[in-house]
């Protein structure tokens, strides 16, 4: 069985990150860590198709698995132009599709192996899910699968499961022959690709109800951050510098070179990078720093996910997501609640969380004492200057400035050391 992995997508719901295939866990990226898992399940045999802006970076980061990279050309094909550029590579083996940004447990994988030696043709990943959802819903009947609802009104649902790219395809011929026939004005020719074909082949659902986290919107990095943390068994480098009066609490994972000097707390559980620095009088909690940070004196870094070569100097900031080398001048802090405490939207899209801070991509700097509010978004290669309250979204490649007034007039006012002297006795 060869296992296609989608990973050519440009991540638009979750601008400004730049590829949700690169967002690195504790160490690993996503794309490494789907692989991992497939492996352990018993997969060998890789395909994985990227787009011109990744299909280097896969090709570097995925060799380990051997795995053969493909190109998508014309990635406004969706997941059918996907599935397509792999078709020479199939010929006559079975097809196991997997959505690179979906993560399961590997308890999924297992069953997705095990039911491709049942009987049928097609079998799809059926997540029960607990309340309504805005996705494609299986209209399910006995034990087989006869369409996918998108978007159903809430009341209105087929089922209580709903359809999760984990697919496998036997004589997957049929699947390619019908893509190439199917013509629609939206991004879902697969979808009515499958609806055509369940009409005359059978497909069958493997229900599931373990772990499931998509990685669709920003928030739902910190999501992923929080299940990945959670698996953390304490770890500490021996070539990690720690001071003796810093704390180090819980499950906390120290990587190669990391210095962590006087008085710093690291609140596990905690990913600390290789050769990152938390300086003195730190506090980093569930959070995780990419390697060669520097979280410098008297910063608070909580919750958060930091992406590599990222620089703090008093600064506060919580529940945000920031890509790699974004630097924070002294003071600068991350809003990440509302006055009135009620659910913060990112990009007009309700988070459903009430604590989110800002989301940055790569290659930003903030000025001294800059405020940014919560939810905000913040695109690559952009410069902040000082004394500033962000509080709306900010595209790529900006120069942000603002217009201070200073009025000056005479001081009357008379400063002497015998003013002082008073002050002190009444101390």
């Amino acid at each position: 069985m060869k296992v296609l992995i989608l990973a050519a997508g440009r991540s638009q719901r979750a601008k400004p990150i730049e590829d949700k295939n690169f967002l690195s866990f504790c160490g690993k990226t996503l794309i490494e860590r789907q692989l991992e898992e497939l492996s352990k399940a018993g997969f060998k045999d890789f395909l994985v198709v990227g787009g011109a802006h990744n299909k280097e970076h896969l090709t570097k980061l995925l060799r380990p698995f051997k795995a053969k990279i493909f190109e998508q050309k014309n990635l406004n094909e969706g997941m059918a132009g996907a599935v397509l550029a792999v078709e020479k590579a199939v010929k006559n083996d079975d097809l196991f599709i997997v959505s690179g940004n979906d993560v399961v447990d590997q308890k999924a994988y297992e069953l997705m192996k095990k039911a491709a030696k049942e009987t049928g043709d097609s079998f799809l990943l059926a997540y029960k899910v607990k309340g309504y959802f805005p996705g494609g819903y299986l209209k399910i009947k006995g034990n087989r699968i006869n369409g996918i609802c998108e978007k159903p009104e809430k009341g209105k649902e087929p089922s209580t499961f709903i359809n999760l790219v984990l697919h496998v395809h036997k004589n997957p011929k049929e699947l390619f022959e019908a893509l190439k026939k199917v013509s629609t004005a939206r991004d879902d020719r697969y979808e009515c690709a499958l609806d055509k074909l369940m009409k005359i082949r059978i497909f069958k659902p493997v229900k599931y109800e373990g772990f499931w986290q998509p990685v669709k919107y920003p928030w739902h990095v910190l999501d992923l951050q929080k299940h990945y943390l959670n698996t953390l068994k304490r770890k500490i480098s021996p070539t990690a510098q720690i001071a003796k009066t810093a704390i180090i609490k819980g499950e906390v994972v120290i990587a190669d070179g990391a210095k962590i000097f006087d008085h710093a707390v690291v609140q596990g559980p905690a990913y600390i990078g290789k050769n990152v620095v938390i300086g003195n009088n730190a506090l980093v909690r569930e959070s995780i720093i990419g390697d060669n940070s520097v979280v410098g004196f008297g910063s608070e870094i909580a919750r958060s996910f930091i992406g590599e070569d990222c620089w703090f100097h008093t600064n506060y900031v919580g529940d945000s997501i920031l890509g790699e080398n974004c630097s924070f001048g002294a003071g600068a802090v991350c809003a990440n609640l509302r006055l009135d405490e009620k659910e913060i939207a990112c990009g007009g899209v309700p988070s459903g969380r009430n604590k989110l801070g800002p989301i940055l991509g790569n290659n930003i700097r903030i000025g001294v004492q800059t405020s940014i509010m919560p939810g905000i978004k913040i695109g690559s290669n952009t410069q902040i200057t000082s004394g500033l309250t962000i509080a709306e979204d900010i595209s790529e490649g900006k120069f942000v400035y603002g217009e201070t007034n200073l009025k000056i007039k005479e001081n009357k006012a008379i400063l002497d050391k015998k003013t002082r002297e008073k002050m002190k006795g009444k101390l």
